[in-house]
């Protein structure tokens, strides 16, 4: 490798690891907020910092400096008769594929370096690079990725696969028959929900007809979102990733009304912080593959490489060329801003929904999630056959069908910003109101009086 190739690879691991770790400790802040929002309670508060006397208290995102340095100063604990290589070795099992993950993950498309801008004696411009192939002929073009394998999505089920050796060895070398039910639990069902994980993707593969994400992603590009041409291998994929990371509805391997924490029982410090931070990261890393392999990616309605165009089937409506610069900067906050609203969107889940036992856990994954995969599979390989004996006509409605689609994408997401616009704007009335009815009637007859505390 060059000088440049390595700068290169340097600076795109410190963004997407940097992206990582950096919204695996805000979703920790967003999980006690998003909390107390839904459940109308008082959320995170009580961590302030004072300067000159005045208390800032930052939205409570103070609580989440305050758990780093608590699992840096707690006591690290290990049980007498654990076996101490192994109990240490867990938590680095457990974070450590989800870091590797982030390897394969494309946050951008293809970007020639050298002509993000030219200076000229009239002073620096912009230009903007052909829509295909190479972004600029003869230049060496920088993948926005850090590693541009050819097994693609397979090397994401390998890493995935890992997270089981973590939760199992952390169980059995804890010598503490909780962690270790907490351990089979998480085994098994991790390879559960790994099966539906493999098999919902392969009527993606079908479609996209590759298993490099970078790939996947630009075929999106040019035809449409993958939600809409395998909206079950969305679903099945979503809830199957849930089930991975272990979080309600599904985490009965630390459920704490009958396992005290599962299997990192016996965990303190920052051993227990970083099982507590991977599954954290782990939310981050499923939402990174459910944006690239069903939500476009990098992608934006109408912008392509060269800028935006709006095309309906084979009529050209109407385009304009913008610089590369600005076209690259746009796509990759469109991936990290995808990326944070499905975050979100699984912190909403984690609080609306109650936990499954665990025979209905393992009968939704088997009995339901197994064969709805299945299915999905023989129908993609129908109509991809179907597809592929179709005339020019149908192949030109289904891409104004695609086009269509594009359209309603761009609409819903000028709506959702007007509407959190205006909303974030509008004074909301606060009511007060009476949740029971004694309350009711006590304050019906003037109220009551607080009686004083007794010895």
């Amino acid at each position: 490798m060059t000088g440049e190739q390595v700068l290169f690879a340097l600076i795109k691991i410190l963004i997407m690891v940097g992206f990582l770790f950096n919204t695996g400790a805000v979703l920790t802040w967003l999980d006690r907020r998003q909390s107390a929002m839904i459940q109308d309670r008082i959320g995170p508060n009580r961590a302030v910092i004072k300067v000159f006397g005045i208390e800032f208290r930052l939205f409570g995102l103070l609580h989440t400096a305050a758990d780093g340095l608590k699992f840096f100063f707690k006591e690290d604990f290990i049980p007498p008769k654990a076996d101490k290589v192994l109990f240490a070795l867990a938590p680095m099992l457990a974070m450590m594929p989800v870091l590797a993950l982030v390897a394969v993950i494309p946050f951008g498309d293809t970007v020639a370096i050298q002509y993000l801008w030219h200076r000229t004696p009239s002073g620096i411009i912009f230009p903007a690079v052909p829509r295909f192939g190479a972004p600029v002929p003869g230049v060496g073009p920088v993948d926005l990725l850090i590693a541009p394998l050819n097994v693609g999505i397979l090397y994401a089920f390998a890493l995935a696969g890992q997270g089981i050796v973590g939760a199992a060895i952390a169980g059995w070398s804890s010598d503490n028959k909780f962690s270790l039910m907490g351990a089979l639990r998480a085994a098994s069902q991790m390879v559960s929900y790994e099966v539906t994980i493999g098999l919902s993707l392969v009527g993606a593969m079908m479609v996209y007809g590759t298993v490099r994400l970078d790939d996947m992603v630009r075929w999106q590009g040019e035809n449409t979102w993958g939600i809409f041409v395998q909206p079950a291998a969305f679903f099945l994929f979503f809830i199957a990733a849930v089930a991975e990371s272990k979080r309600i509805p599904f985490d009965l391997p630390e459920a704490e009304s009958e396992l005290v924490s599962g299997y990192f029982t016996e965990y303190s410090g920052m051993k227990f912080g970083m099982f507590y931070f991977a599954e954290y990261m782990e939310i981050v890393t499923s939402s990174m593959l459910l944006v690239t392999i069903f939500l476009g990616g990098w992608q934006l309605p109408f912008l392509h490489r060269d800028g935006i165009s709006i095309d309906f089937g084979y009529a050209h409506v109407w385009s304009t060329l913008l610089p590369h610069i600005w076209v690259t900067i746009f796509q990759v906050v469109a991936f990290f801003g995808k990326v944070l609203l499905l975050c979100s969107f699984q912190a909403f889940v984690r609080w609306s929904l109650p936990r499954f036992r665990y025979d209905q856990l393992m009968k939704l994954g088997w009995r339901v999630l197994l064969p709805c995969s299945l299915a999905n599979i023989m129908l993609t390989g129908i109509l991809v056959l179907a597809t592929g004996h179709l005339g020019a006509e149908a192949s030109g409605g289904l891409k104004v069908a695609a086009d269509v689609t594009q359209a309603a994408v761009f609409l819903t997401i000028v709506g959702c910003v007007l509407t959190v616009a205006v909303g974030f704007f509008r004074p909301q009335p606060h009511v007060r109101w009476l949740a029971g009815t004694a309350a009711r009637f006590a304050q019906a007859r003037g109220g009551t009086k607080p009686s004083p505390m007794q010895a």
